[in-house]
């Protein structure tokens, strides 16, 4: 049975092309959710008044990663002890966030979440929002598959690309390329 995860680590071009590499992620989709203003667009997303978070959905199989596992790449894709901001990126729409499904995706996240901050990783706290999902929107097209379709951009080369870099290094094991 095919599930669903709903993150927000900055740039949704970063988490996009991180997770487009995991083995058992079948979709990533970027878009937005968490904010009050319905079906919003990119140029209002930027201007960080609507409340959305930039997010990535992922469509995962479970028998070949689980919701754990997810959580570990995410955890590892981004600072989740910065507030509103990741890198030169700031702005709420920006932020650290779990959308969570179900009550089960909830209590995975709040475990994860207090395991990793009391493991001392980092020096200041982990600020990770966990929320239930309300509605995702779907980003622009261009929006999708970003890194792929741009990876010689200057954002993509200084921004994403190490991030992905990074994830391939820790997660070697678990790539599909």
């Amino acid at each position: 049975m095919i599930k669903t995860a709903t993150l927000g680590a900055g740039c949704f071009w970063c988490i996009e092309a991180v997770f487009q590499r995991i083995a058992g992620v079948t979709e990533v989709v970027s878009g937005y959710t968490g904010g009050k203003v319905k079906d919003p667009t990119y140029r209002e997303i930027c201007g960080g008044r609507t409340g959305h978070a930039e997010v990535a959905q992922i469509t995962f199989d479970p028998s070949i990663v689980s919701f754990e596992e997810i959580l570990e790449v995410f955890w590892v894709s981004h600072d989740p002890t910065t507030l509103n901001r990741q890198g030169a990126d700031i702005g709420t729409q920006y932020r650290s966030a779990i959308f969570y499904h179900n009550e089960e995706q909830k209590k995975i996240a709040e475990r994860s979440k207090k395991v990793l901050d009391e493991s001392k990783v980092y020096n200041d706290p982990v600020i990770t929002e966990i929320t239930e999902l309300d509605t995702f929107y779907k980003a622009e097209d261009y929006h999708q598959n970003y890194f792929n379709d741009n990876a010689e951009q200057p954002y993509c080369q200084f921004v994403v690309k190490p991030k992905v870099d990074k994830v391939k290094r820790v997660f070697a094991d678990n790539l599909k390329f």
